[in-house]
């Protein structure tokens, strides 16, 4: 299990109902951290813009974060480009939901 960041505990809260939010949490920290391939060492940062990317893409819904974690556990870089964090390595940091 991953540590989430401050940035992504923050997402969350603003994203997803009080009741949704430890689910959220799980979900990103067990299918959206270091168990995806090629992010085993992945620093802390590096994993709140993948875990940002999803929170984006799900625009609160717990259907869509299903689906982004899908892709994510596919290739993450396929979400990081659909969720527009590609080119800039601090655009999880800009995004504001």
């Amino acid at each position: 299990m991953s540590e989430l960041s401050p940035i992504v505990e923050s997402h969350i809260a603003r994203l997803f109902r009080p009741k949704e939010q430890s689910e959220v949490a799980h979900l990103l920290a067990n299918d959206c951290g270091t168990t995806l391939a090629g992010a085993e060492n992945a620093s802390l940062e590096s994993l709140a813009r993948i875990q940002c990317a999803a929170l984006k893409l799900s625009g609160g819904s717990m259907d869509k974060l299903y689906d982004a974690i899908a892709l994510a556990q596919t290739d993450w870089r396929d979400l990081l480009v659909a969720a527009d964090f590609a080119q800039d390595t601090q655009a999880n940091g800009d995004w504001k939901c």
